[in-house]
């Protein structure tokens, strides 16, 4: 329902707005790809720029670069960042690191990934990238911002039919039994290692996809966008904010960061940086006071309702 109110919103929505949709849900897309091996598989990471900055460099540099289509471009960034996942995934898991200490790893990586990217000159350095402003269909490119937003929105909804299809079979169970304990989940037959590089490969994917959105959208990369700090932070909030395990609360709390975000820029604009110290205030808040989350909020509220 959510989804289809979204996308209707180009019939009556200013450019103004469908700008905001457009940014609010790559980030949305991210944060489901946080969700899946963060709130379903309990494997906190901190460095998601990793994921999202390789796959919006990969659809980048194969088009400028190469020539390469852009819808292809696309579905090579995808892979590569679902590879990188898999990658981190093995360093790190094969090591038996969890909690803190892959956290602490992931953003490791990204930051790795960012100095790289900023001294590599197939990368164009620290001066970024542009893509050649040509729209069209063929060029993933929309004259209309519709086309960008019925574009993520569909990301998104095959996003979360696959997490809907994981959330009921037997991968979500044992992403779920891994994250309550994993020698229990080990004890039960699981394979811990299998299922937490399949997580993160799936979570490489998605976020990957995020960023090759970002790079189309945008038109111009750097290194300080792509694997900033900045991505890694907004993905783990929305997605907390939201409700973590949940098919929906990452793009909730998605629309409901950013939209509080854009508000307090416009009351409060002359303050540098006031948007990411309401963000951290937006975090303290929901751990504190709701930790299922928005989502889980709603469906408690909907619980009382309905009993007697």
């Amino acid at each position: 329902m959510l989804l289809g109110a979204l996308a209707l919103t180009p019939l009556f929505a200013s450019n103004l707005l469908l700008n905001f949709l457009v940014s609010a849900l790559i980030i949305a897309l991210g944060a489901q790809g946080w969700n899946l091996l963060g709130g379903y598989g309990g494997q906190l990471s901190f460095g998601h720029a990793a994921l999202f900055g390789t796959g919006a460099y990969a659809t980048a540099i194969l088009q400028t670069s190469f020539g390469v289509n852009a819808w292809v471009g696309f579905a090579c960034g995808i892979a590569l960042a679902a590879l990188t996942g898999w990658a981190i995934g093995f360093l790190s898991f094969r090591a038996r690191l969890r909690g803190s200490y892959f956290a602490l790893v992931t953003l490791a990586f990204a930051e790795v990934l960012r100095i790289l990217a900023n001294a590599a000159g197939f990368t164009g350095g620290a001066a970024g990238l542009l893509i050649k402003l040509e729209p069209s269909f063929a060029n993933f490119q929309f004259a209309s911002r519709a086309g960008m937003l019925w574009v993520v929105l569909a990301c998104i909804l095959g996003v979360s039919l696959l997490t809907l299809w994981i959330d009921r079979g037997r991968f979500g169970a044992q992403l779920v039994a891994v994250r309550e304990n994993e020698d229990a989940a080990r004890a039960l037959g699981v394979d811990v290692l299998a299922t937490k590089l399949r997580a993160i490969a799936l979570s490489g994917a998605i976020t990957g996809a995020a960023g090759g959105l970002y790079a189309q959208n945008f038109l111009y990369l750097d290194a300080n966008i792509a694997y900033g700090t900045w991505i890694s932070v907004e993905v783990l909030i929305a997605a907390i904010v939201g409700g973590l395990g949940t098919v929906l609360g990452p793009v909730v709390g998605a629309l409901a960061l950013h939209g509080v975000g854009e508000i307090t820029k416009g009351l409060l604009g002359w303050m540098t940086g006031v948007d990411l110290m309401l963000f951290g205030v937006i975090l303290i808040a929901a751990v504190a006071f709701v930790p299922a989350g928005l989502v889980g909020a709603l469906r408690r509220l909907r619980m009382r309702r309905a009993a007697p």
